[in-house]
C-alpha cells in the first residue's frame, strides 16, 4: 500500500448500483399530511421524507392496500358531460346513473 495516492490523477466514475437505491419524484400532498409527517420526524428525530419513505416501505413489504371507496359524483348537471366510452365503462363497472 501507498503512503500517498494522487487523486488528480483519477477517473471519476459514478457508483452503478446508486440508481437503483432511490428515485426522485414529484408528488402533491395535502398540508396536513406534510405537517403531520414533519411534526413527527420532529420528534423522532429524523427527515420528514425519510419518514415517509420508511411508512411507505412498510406498507410495501406488508402488503398493505387503502380501505377507500371512490364513488364518482353524478348528477343531472354534469353527466351530460362525461363521454360515453366513459359511461359504457362505467355501466360495465357497476356505477350508472
Amino acid at each position: 500500500m501507498r503512503k500517498e495516492y494522487d487523486f488528480e490523477k483519477m477517473k471519476g466514475r459514478k457508483n452503478p448500483y446508486a440508481k437503483h437505491v432511490k428515485k426522485q419524484v414529484t408528488i402533491r400532498m395535502g398540508v396536513d399530511i406534510i405537517d403531520y409527517f414533519k411534526g413527527l420526524a420532529e420528534e423522532i428525530g429524523v427527515p420528514y421524507q425519510n419518514l415517509i419513505n420508511l411508512y411507505l416501505r412498510d406498507c410495501v413489504q406488508s402488503k398493505r392496500k387503502p380501505s377507500l371507496k371512490w364513488t364518482p359524483f353524478i348528477n343531472s348537471e354534469n353527466v351530460s358531460r362525461i363521454p360515453e366510452s366513459v359511461k359504457r365503462n362505467m355501466k360495465d363497472a357497476g356505477i350508472s346513473k
